[in-house]
């Protein structure tokens, strides 16, 4: 079954704008015949977010009274993930933010319903954006090694590739005969 459309309701058209954008604030409303009480797996999302918009957002949110743990993304210009990470949003973002000041332009953040998913949603970015994360070094892969399974959830179910055990067969060599 296909998933109704949410309607968009704005409650406040100008947190902060500059020349360029404009950042506003709403709410996703179930649209014509969605299910009520559905889990959510966000509270809040933003994405793409101007870092000078930063402590405007951060603010809205306490006022709201809304937590502000989750997981975060720090982008460049041209809008690819540069950092990944979790926990203090807004805290840890402004800090990315203040290290890399010419290389970040926006950010995007997901504060999630249940905190015992952060790690994993995190985990699940950082392996899909691999090489772009020029700031984070702990757990990006370069090569075609996968990463720890210990980064999910106990009880996750999951499948694995394995090398094969004993000996890696021997290539043959190809003669050329000239």
């Amino acid at each position: 079954m296909a998933k109704k459309s949410a309607v968009k309701a704005i409650t406040d058209p100008k947190i902060f704008a500059n020349d360029e954008w404009i950042v506003r604030f709403g709410r996703l409303n179930a649209g014509r015949g969605a299910a009520g009480g559905v889990k959510r797996l966000f509270r809040v999302v933003g994405e793409k977010i101007p870092f000078e918009a930063i402590h405007k957002v951060s603010k809205r949110l306490k006022a709201e009274g809304i937590a502000r743990n989750g997981v975060y993304v720090a982008h460049d210009s041209m809008g690819y993930a540069r950092y990944i990470g979790r926990g203090s949003i807004f805290s840890r973002l402004t800090a990315r933010w203040k290290a890399q000041v010419l290389e970040l332009k926006y950010f995007s953040f997901y504060v999630v319903a249940e905190k015992k998913h952060e790690r994993e949603i995190e985990t699940l970015l950082i392996h899909a954006a691999g090489p772009l994360l020029q700031f984070n070094t702990k757990k990006k892969r370069l090569t075609i090694s996968a990463g720890s399974l210990n980064d999910y959830e106990a009880g996750t179910l999951f499948f694995e590739r394995h090398y094969k055990k004993g000996k890696k067969p021997k290539r043959k060599r190809q003669r050329h005969t000239s």
